[in-house]
């Protein structure tokens, strides 16, 4: 006997992450408060028949009301056997039409010859036709004392409104994944057979959230296995990649070893790209939860990348191109976190040394969020008309960057405000080609929040880089000491002072024309 048989609930404690449905059942059991109809609707093996079996056998308990059946009287026997005369299946999937429904209705009209009541279970009523529902609309709504509907489907929404509004719906859930290995695992341990644990994972995966797909994964695992379940024979059984090699997939995008990417790209063609682009997604979804070595900035762009791939074999695109063109995507995408290393790097390496000494509650405040763009001549404002343009300007920034890091970086680094005078915001941008297309295709965001932060009549205004150049050259006019060549001959001159002799020493033993060259 097949796994999904051997173990089916035969009681409400029996059934697998249902407690919601089943708690609310027994009690009403208990109190003797039943309705004359019910529905159960959920995803394929979730529980929705054998709930509904369960439900007709305590119904017909000699020790009812009772919560759960005793399945030891004459009445749960016979159910358990599938031979009560009084609880009638019918599989709407075949029987579907108005002649099986007249049928049905002709047998409402007898009383129940062995238990309390006369119970039909209808199975996949979705199936049935229009005229059908038609014609069990009346007995369904006004069914004799004795007579109990259950009616079960996988997809509620096909049904008319009118069956839905006479019967109390019970939505039986998607199994979690934890309590499929758990259920896997007591069975397992019941039948004496050797499993560990990553192998368990992947038939549970599998299943899709179905017990009864998964117990029958299981049956045929135990087969292939020959009673030793091991993760890499699961996965040749199954046809799926093995966790293991997309974990060091990823492990190789990370280093950048193209010997080991080549070397699994030729194995991805032995799989589907589907099922690849499923399986990576997973992982990563699993490394955000146990918190792998990935930036979430990295998890974000590659699940983005495998969107991307999945709607291009939508289009029916080759699968080997498209593997390829997602390992060259994660490639680079893996390049803009090295970089953002490297920054941060570069930036802890050029902060002054008096930074040390700053209190670290200041440092976590100075950092709470980006500061306005200034003039990079001794970092003073460009236009010092008012105070009020870089506080607005600064706010600016933070609304842009909680709407979109990449937009508040190209936005930060290319646009400097110049003026904000009658409902106009001047600024000068020097956003190269990539940062043009990133504000151009978000200027209405950049829009609506510089209405929000500078009123809603603003308009905004670039300024020519003339400009800017005009006030650099009046600042260096009214300051001779900030002109750059004049900083590098005062450094030049310090230079040589400080190391008079080392410089008369190297000119004695080295020709003139070589340290020129130097």
């Amino acid at each position: 006997m097949s796994l999904a048989l051997k173990y089916r609930p035969t009681t409400f404690a029996n059934l697998v992450a249902q407690e919601s449905v089943t708690r609310t059942l027994s009690l009403a059991l208990k109190s003797g408060h039943t309705a004359h109809a019910y529905l159960f609707s959920g995803l394929r093996g979730s529980g929705k028949t054998s709930s509904a079996r369960i439900f007709a056998r305590a119904l017909q308990c000699e020790q009812a009301p009772i919560g759960d059946p005793c399945n030891q009287c004459s009445n749960c026997l016979e159910s358990l056997a599938g031979k009560h005369i009084d609880i009638i299946e019918m599989d709407a999937a075949s029987s579907r039409k108005i002649d099986d429904i007249r049928h049905l209705i002709e047998q409402t009209h007898y009383a129940p010859a062995m238990g309390r009541y006369k119970i039909f279970i209808i199975d996949e009523v979705h199936m049935l036709t229009k005229e059908a529902f038609n014609a069990l609309l009346k007995t369904l709504e006004e069914p004799p004392s004795y007579i109990k509907f259950i009616l079960a489907t996988t997809d509620p929404l096909k049904l008319p409104a009118t069956i839905l509004s006479r019967t109390q719906h019970f939505r039986f859930k998607k199994i979690p994944q934890k309590s499929i290995i758990k259920h896997i695992q007591n069975i397992l341990q019941n039948e004496n057979i050797e499993y560990d644990t990553s192998s368990i994972e992947i038939i549970a995966r599998s299943g899709s959230g179905s017990l009864r797909d998964t117990l029958t994964l299981t049956d045929q695992a135990i087969a292939y296995c020959d009673r030793k379940l091991e993760s890499h024979k699961i996965t040749q059984m199954l046809g799926v990649i093995d966790p293991l090699v997309l974990k060091d997939f990823f492990a190789a995008i990370k280093t950048g070893d193209k010997k080991q990417i080549d070397k699994l790209l030729e194995l991805f063609e032995e799989y589907e790209t589907e099922m690849l682009l499923d399986e990576m997604m997973l992982y990563l979804k699993d490394s955000i939860r146990t918190q792998a070595n990935i930036s979430l900035l990295t998890l974000e762009r590659y699940l983005r990348i495998i969107a991307d791939s999945k709607y291009l074999l939508s289009l029916n695109c080759d699968g080997g191109f498209i593997m390829l063109l997602t390992m060259l995507k994660m490639q680079e995408a893996q390049k803009f976190e090295n970089l953002e290393a490297e920054i941060s790097r570069l930036e802890n390496s050029l902060m002054p040394f008096e930074a040390k000494d700053i209190p670290t509650s200041q440092k976590e405040h100075t950092n709470a969020a980006p500061t306005a763009p200034t003039n990079p001549i001794e970092n003073t404002p460009i236009q010092t008309n008012t105070t009020k343009l870089q506080e607005l300007f600064s706010k600016l920034l933070t609304k842009i960057y909680d709407r979109n890091l990449e937009l508040g970086e190209a936005f930060q680094s290319s646009i400097t405000p110049i003026s904000f005078e009658d409902s106009t915001l001047v600024w000068h941008s020097k956003a190269n080609a990539e940062q043009k297309a990133l504000l151009s295709n978000h200027f209405s965001i950049i829009k609506s929040l510089v209405a929000e932060i500078f009123g809603a009549s603003t308009k905004i205004a670039q300024e020519a880089s003339k400009t800017i150049s005009n006030q650099n050259e009046q600042t260096l006019q009214n300051n001779p000491a900030q002109d750059p060549s004049a900083k590098a001959q005062d450094a030049a001159q310090a230079f040589y002072n400080q190391n008079q002799d080392l410089i008369n020493t190297l000119t004695k033993h080295i020709p003139i024309s070589s340290i020129k060259m130097l």
